[in-house]
Order: C-alpha cells, then sequence, then structure tokens
C-alpha cells in the first residue's frame, strides 16, 4: 500500500508503499500503445494499453493465453502507491503457463486520477473492476491475485462476484480492520516513530492517498467455497522495536481473519519475507497463484 513517511517510518510498509517506487517493466510488457478504442469482450492482447472503461482511461496490461475456455484469466493487483509494472516479473512468469492481466487503479500509474475532492468508496473501485474484467475476461472465470491494498480489494470485491471470481491468491493484504487494530495496537499517547507509523497508517485509510479511497473496516464476507490461499510476511515491524511485537500479532490475526472467506482457505507464512512476498519469495507466490489456478479451472 502507501508509503509517504520518511524512512523512519518505514515500518508502515504493510499500510504505505512508495508512490511510483515499482518495479521497472520487462520490455516484454513495455510495449505501450495509445490505442483507447474498446477491446472487444475476451479479446487477446499482449502489452500495455490504455482501455476507455466507464468514462476513464485505465492503463492494463496482458500476456500468455488460455489453454482452454475454461481456463482462468489470473489478474494481478498491486498495492497502493504503485502501478502495474511492480507485479510484471511475476506476471512474466505467469503468463508461462497462463493467460494474465494487470491494471492500474484510478489514481495509480497511466491510469485517470479520481476527481479532485473526492474519496474513492469498495462501491467505485468494484465498479471498475468489474468493467476492467468484462473486457479483459469475457465469460472466462478469473483468478484474483492481489498484493497489500490489491488483495483487500479483491477480497471485499469476491463475496459479491462468485459467479465470476472462482479463486483468490491474497499476498499480505490489509487486514480487515486496519482502523481498529492499529488504534488498539499503538495508543494515541505514543511519540516519535511509532506516532509517525500511527498517523499515518489512519490518514492513508482515511483516503490521504494516490487513489482518494477510503480502507473501511469491515466484517469478512463469505466467498463460498472457493480456495483462497493466503500468504503472509514473516517479518516486517523491526523498525518499530517498542510495537513491533504487538504489530506483528496484529497483521497476523487480521491476516487469519481472512480465512473466512472460504472453508477451502489456506493461510501460510512465506518464510523470508517481508511486506513484498511476491519480490522476495516469488517461487511461493508462483506455486500458490498455480495451485488456485489449477482447483478454480477443475471446479467448472
Amino acid at each position: 500500500m502507501f508509503r509517504t513517511l520518511a524512512k523512519a517510518t518505514a515500518a508502515i510498509a504493510v499500510v504505505c508503499t512508495v508512490a511510483g517506487a515499482g518495479l521497472v517493466l520487462d520490455e516484454e510488457y513495455a510495449r505501450a500503445t495509445t490505442d483507447t478504442e474498446a477491446a472487444s469482450t475476451g479479446a487477446t492482447f499482449t502489452g500495455t494499453k490504455k482501455l476507455r472503461v466507464d468514462g476513464h482511461t485505465v492503463n492494463v496490461s496482458c500476456s500468455g493465453s488460455a489453454t482452454g475456455a475454461d481456463e482462468p484469466l489470473v489478474l494481478l493487483m498491486a498495492g497502493g502507491g504503485e502501478g502495474l509494472d511492480n507485479m510484471a516479473p511475476l506476471q512474466k512468469t505467469v503468463s508461462r503457463t497462463n493467460r494474465v492481466c494487470s491494471y492500474d487503479r484510478l489514481g495509480e500509474g497511466a491510469s485517470d486520477k479520481p476527481a479532485p475532492g473526492t474519496l474513492q468508496t469498495m462501491d467505485d473501485t468494484g465498479r471498475l473492476l468489474t468493467k476492467v474484467l468484462d473486457r479483459l475476461a469475457g465469460d472466462r472465470p478469473v483468478v484474483l491475485a492481489g498484493h497489500s491494498l490489491g488483495g483487500y480489494i479483491a477480497a471485499r470485491y469476491t463475496p459479491h462476484h462468485t459467479d465470476r471470481v472462482k479463486g483468490l491468491v491474497l499476498l499480505d493484504a490489509t487486514i480487515p480492520h486496519l482502523t481498529r487494530d492499529m488504534n488498539r495496537t499503538i495508543p494515541a499517547d505514543a511519540t516519535g516513530i511509532p506516532a509517525q507509523v500511527r498517523a499515518g497508517a489512519l490518514a492513508v485509510n482515511e483516503g490521504q492517498n494516490p487513489e482518494q479511497f477510503v480502507i473501511a473496516d469491515g466484517r469478512v464476507r463469505s466467498a463460498g467455497r472457493i480456495p483462497v490461499e493466503i500468504l503472509k510476511h514473516e517479518s516486517q515491524y523491526a523498525e518499530v522495536p517498542q510495537y513491533g511485537p504487538a504489530l506483528e500479532r496484529m497483521w497476523a490475526k487480521g491476516q487469519h481473519e481472512w480465512r473466512a472467506l472460504s472453508p477451502h482457505s489456506h493461510l501460510t507464512t512465506a518464510k523470508g519475507t517481508g511486506h513484498y512476498i511476491h519480490t522476495d519469495r516469488p517461487d511461493l507466490t508462483l506455486k500458490a497463484i498455480r495451485k488456485v489456478t489449477h482447483h478454480a479451472a477443475n471446479a467448472r
């Protein structure tokens, strides 16, 4: 997600990610086009393309090919403050066996910015995601694989769209009650770095981020019996020694809450990782995506 604080507050990476600090796209995925004409439903293309979606210009990237009509499209969803280029290495690897796309949400990457002075809610973000999937997936089933805020959005979206989303991979997804839990974990009278971490997290949750997106607390709704792989970081809060252990417990508890999405959910601590699990352990990330896509394809 969004990291707008100074280096001293780097521990809030699970809440905040440097805007624009994504990895550089591989040349294969950097063949950008200015084509903004409507793509036909389920159309295939390789590279990046700007689509007009719901009155907005949305930057998308797709690669790979599906092996059959029931093979899911994998949609990668980056964390907040990052564009689709952050997921490019993962996309390149996934494309060897699956059709895979990613997109910049409004306010991120090369997509339009939200209207000044407005806040986006899950309804707004979800509506755009639906229209993006209409263009990229057509009638094909979908597996959402989201990191940080991207995971939060995927997890909130899926229970209302089980007709289409047939599997989830959550990569250190933002936890379901981050505002409540941050208030409980770092007290209001904290000073120094802990106070900065707390204030930064709460401000981001209220919409002070590039997407102007309100990260609302809420219970986890069931998405039925779909496969869900949840990967959490091993260590993240060393820079906040006074509250580090409590923050780790907070994050672990929140990851466990996501298990309520499905009785077929599985939570794993990704050894050797910080918040960027797909960068630190691409092998584990790829294994989780392939496991979920396999089950999603066979469930049809």
